[in-house]
């Protein structure tokens, strides 16, 4: 039986601790979903199909990871892409309590599926979605923090504002 898992996040955009997990991810599970979420409470920089291009463009050698988008409860999605497993990233202690309960909750929703948590890389444990968008939007130097097409993708955005 295939080993499947889902990785789920807003990856508004994705970021080189996103793309670490991802790829250690790969190398434990036969199939990676990187499942971006469509929440509509939240007003992203990049569209959903930006998002989706970004990862693929970032993931294409990685031939076990697929990019999928998904709204709704995450052991839904799961079940239905056959995953056993979610994978989730921890870079502080911050991160555990707010993990803890979500992976609690999806638990008691689907005790079948379950949740993996892989540390991230210590030079990417400060690193958000967020803090790349606030630097990029004052034209800071993001080239460590970010692949060079999510980069370049952020220059053009805050170009025009």
């Amino acid at each position: 039986m295939p080993r499947i898992a889902v990785c789920p996040g807003s990856f508004d955009p994705i970021t080189y601790g996103h793309l670490d997990i991802i790829r250690r991810g790969a190398k434990v599970f036969d199939t990676v979903y990187v499942s971006v979420l469509n929440n509509s409470s939240k007003n992203p920089l990049f569209t959903i199909e930006e998002r989706m291009n970004l990862i693929k463009a970032v993931t294409k050698d990685l031939t076990n990871v697929k990019v999928d988008v998904h709204s709704g409860l995450l052991v839904d999605y799961a079940k239905a892409v056959n995953a056993s497993a979610i994978i989730r990233g921890l870079r502080a202690v911050s991160d555990f309590e707010y993990e803890m309960q979500i992976t609690s909750m999806n638990r008691v929703l689907n005790e079948d599926i379950e949740t993996f948590f892989i540390m991230t890389n210590n030079q990417y444990s400060f690193l958000s979605s967020s803090i790349v968008k606030e630097v990029a939007k004052y034209n800071g130097d993001i080239s460590s923090l970010v692949p060079p097409i999510v980069e370049k993708e952020l220059k053009k955005k805050y170009k025009g504002k």
